[in-house]
């Protein structure tokens, strides 16, 4: 692929990881691949903004040399020191050994410590501004979006905002713009990669939404490093983040269950019942055959998470454990959790995902639901009242 050109003299030469499957390890599965992005500026100072993983260093490069000879850049900006932005940084470096390296001064702390370097570092700081000749960058740091390390880079004249791992999507596409892709789609993996990355950081988005609003920049384009670039609406994507962050909610509930011999599982479909009797959209999944990384983006905006388990050792199933202890690290914002299972000589399950559910900041609904063996008719009613009750919980 050609460099693709953003604006007059600025360039996208990143890579296309059409094969990436997982992220952050095993945590978090990418079904539709994805980008890493890289920015070049030709000015008087030529500069590169972020590079690639470092197996897109090779590609990296070649883009880089269809449009100058890369030994002639004089700057990189490093908005992140996490390696599928910066791999490919050691093999720059050995064409640019002379070239000054722009971050933060965590950032130079992560790089030493990932590579080694002896570069010859810049550290700035929000305000720090980069005279580059026709165009002047300027940086804001962004801690814990979603490393210590993050900032933001703005080129002023071109209101273009280059934010990194802010957002950003995990999407492979012949296309780098958000014109030019399904909108659906690309709100769909905007919204996947922030329930699954950055909803624990919510507070921290928030306010770093607001500082830049009162900054009172203008922003026409938004350049992340994963995903499509944002031309044509970059202020949907603020719009949805200030959603998202803020924890606004619709409707909705979202209920997850495994089961042994399918008590459980009968009684799970009686409570949707009477969540949809309320007028509450409803998602039932079964999660030992569904991607939990889906779970937590259907609760992005959904008011009640529901789980079920019947107990098993005085808890609750084990296939349940990584999404619950996945919701522990996220904790959702402003959202209501309800538990419910089968037992037979003994309970806990309930009890123990009450705990997990409160210990990851939701509110309780209402009193937990349990049923001894297989629910007859009057027990399955019992449940379909639950979940009216859910129901009218969810819309007050």
């Amino acid at each position: 692929m050609e460099p693709v050109v953003l604006k007059e003299n600025i360039y996208w030469v990143g890579a296309i990881d059409w094969d990436m499957s997982y992220f952050h390890g095993p945590v978090y599965r990418t079904h539709r691949g994805t980008t890493y992005n890289s920015y070049l500026i030709i000015d008087e100072k030529i500069t590169l903004v972020d590079t690639v993983f470092a197996p897109f260093a090779g590609e990296m490069l070649e883009r880089i040399s269809r449009i100058i000879d890369p030994s002639r850049i004089d700057y990189v900006v490093i908005n992140h020191v996490e390696t599928d932005h910066t791999g490919a940084l050691p093999e720059l470096m050995k064409l640019i050994p002379k070239a000054k390296i722009f971050c933060t001064a965590r950032g130079k702390a992560g790089l030493l410590k990932h590579y080694y370097g002896d570069w010859d570092y810049v550290v700035v700081e929000t305000g720090t501004e980069l005279p580059l000749g026709k165009r002047t960058l300027s940086f804001i740091e962004a801690p814990m979006l979603h490393w210590p390390d993050s900032m933001f880079t703005y080129i002023r004249e071109e209101a273009l905002l280059m934010p990194n791992d802010a957002f950003g999507q995990h999407l492979a596409s012949s296309f780098r713009f958000d014109d030019e892709v399904e909108n659906k789609l690309i709100m769909e993996e905007a919204s996947r990669y922030y329930a699954n990355i950055l909803y624990p950081l919510s507070k921290l988005v928030l306010k770093k939404l607001d500082e830049v609003n009162k900054l009172g920049i203008p922003i026409s384009m938004i350049a992340p490093s994963h995903g499509v670039i944002w031309r044509e609406n970059p202020g949907q994507i603020i719009e949805a983040y200030q959603r998202w962050a803020a924890g606004e909610w619709l409707p909705k509930a979202v209920m997850v269950y495994d089961t042994m011999w399918g008590s459980t599982a009968a009684m799970a479909r009686a409570v949707a019942e009477g969540l949809a009797a309320e007028n509450v959209d409803t998602k039932l999944i079964k999660v030992s055959i569904r991607d939990i990384n889906n779970i937590f983006t259907e609760l992005l905006e959904a008011r009640l998470l529901v789980v079920g388990s019947p107990t098993v050792n005085r808890s609750y199933l084990s296939v349940l454990s990584p999404f619950l202890d996945e919701l522990s690290g996220l904790k959702p914002v402003n959202r209501l959790g309800a538990a419910f299972g089968s037992y037979g000589w003994s309970k806990g399950a309930v009890k123990n995902i009450e705990a997990k559910l409160e210990a990851a900041g939701l509110t309780l609904a209402g009193e937990g639901l349990e049923q001894l063996w297989v629910p007859d008719a009057g027990e399955l009613k019992s449940c379909y009242e639950w979940g009216r009750a859910l129901g009218r919980a969810v819309k007050k």
